[in-house]
């Protein structure tokens, strides 16, 4: 008897789940597909009914991050949410500069953990990793005004992701938190967000 619609969709979306952590962690080439297929509690065997190959799979993993249903701690931002007064763009360069992003690789944004190995991957992998930077790009964007903002939101984007990217390469985590730090001050001078 055929799996309902239901479960196979829900079975992908483990497969991706689990694909999109074990990248962040361990990069493109280092991840097997009987290793996502175990950290996704499934048999190696299945993985062809939901994928065409492993590049297909590592574009869904990268777009993942766009809509995935459980946001990891780091995203959730304060307890008590926003001030009404304070954009939402604030609120992302708040989250993606924090230390508990610093310390989630697994859940961490691709942006960051992938960018080494999209960069040498396929043109499937490459758009998927546009869609989440255009995203990011489209979140600053609409809380900036003039006609920089388009560019002023591309300079934020890369500085969040440069600023995490140096902080979780160093081996020193005082420096490391001081590289974040300074991004985020950055950011927030140049925006006017830092009330």
């Amino acid at each position: 008897m055929p799996y309902a619609r239901h479960h196979k969709e829900q079975t992908r979306r483990r497969i991706v789940g689990a694909a999109a952590q074990l990248f962040n962690r361990k990069g493109f080439e280092a991840v097997t597909i009987g290793e996502i297929m175990t950290q996704a509690g499934l048999t190696h065997g299945g993985f062809y009914r939901h994928f065409r190959g492993k590049d297909q799979l590592y574009a869904e993993a990268v777009r993942h991050f766009l809509r995935q249903e459980a946001r990891p701690r780091w995203q959730k931002g304060p307890k008590d949410g926003r001030r009404p007064d304070q954009p939402l763009a604030r609120l992302v360069l708040d989250a993606y500069l924090s230390r508990d992003h610093m310390e989630d690789i697994g859940g961490s944004c691709p942006l960051i953990a992938l960018s080494s190995d999209v960069a040498r991957a396929s043109d499937t992998v490459k758009a998927a990793y546009r869609e989440v930077a255009e995203a990011m790009v489209h979140v600053f964007r609409a809380q900036l005004k003039g006609r920089a903002a388009r560019e002023n939101a591309m300079v934020l984007v890369a500085l969040c992701i440069g600023g995490m990217v140096v902080a979780r390469a160093l081996d020193d985590k005082d420096l490391g938190n001081e590289f974040l730090d300074l991004s985020r001050k950055h950011a927030l001078r140049t925006t006017g967000w830092a009330r």
